[in-house]
């Protein structure tokens, strides 16, 4: 995915209205257009807040799905398509999770976290993964998803907010306790946990 898409940049509001009106119509354009620009941001939430490929894939399918059968209802207010669909996932991983009764493993690194061919940055980059995948299981499901939201897949604190249904206030404080509770957790485990 491009980095200006990835980064959460959206089109304007005339863009979006029109985007949603084709959505509405069940324009095929449309919804591939939809699909094409955020299914991949979908995966990587999903995948990382429930360990699991086929999990994941299986939100993003529910994520579209919903939001077909909701469109009609849904009202453009400034907020977003954007924000709709990661509620949505959140929504849904938030109920796999109540089901599962845990947090799911995240035993491997997400494919694009292999970044060396080198073997000892590789090695490197795997134990990081591992201390911060550790880390990740002690925190709150709120702290989670920011941490997510802001720092693996960019987006800035008004976005984060529209997602998950608070205010940007709401959103810094949570990212300063998420970050503080990951700091000492990182600190007090051993290397490789």
């Amino acid at each position: 995915m491009p980095d200006d898409e990835r980064s959460g940049d959206r089109a304007g509001p005339d863009a979006e209205q029109a985007l949603i009106c084709g959505l509405k119509a069940r324009d095929a354009a449309a919804i591939r257009q939809v699909y094409r620009l955020y299914a991949d941001a979908i995966y990587r939430f999903a995948l990382y807040q429930l360990g699991d490929q086929a999990a994941a894939e299986d939100v993003v399918g529910e994520v579209f799905l919903r939001m077909l059968s909701t469109i009609d209802r849904y009202e453009y207010r400034g907020v977003p398509l954007q924000a709709y669909l990661y509620r949505i996932a959140r929504n849904l991983i938030v109920d796999q999770q109540r089901r599962q009764g845990r947090f799911a493993s995240l035993d491997a690194p997400p494919e694009r976290l292999a970044l060396s061919q080198n073997p000892a940055q590789l090695a490197e980059q795997r134990l990081a993964w591992e201390d911060l995948r550790h880390a990740l299981r002690e925190l709150t499901e709120e702290q989670r998803q920011v941490v997510l939201l802001k720092f693996v897949e960019d987006l800035d604190n008004k976005q984060v907010a529209e997602i998950m249904g608070k205010n940007e206030g709401s959103v810094k404080s949570l990212q300063h306790r998420a970050l503080g509770a990951l700091r000492r957790i990182l600190e007090r485990q051993p290397r490789g946990t």
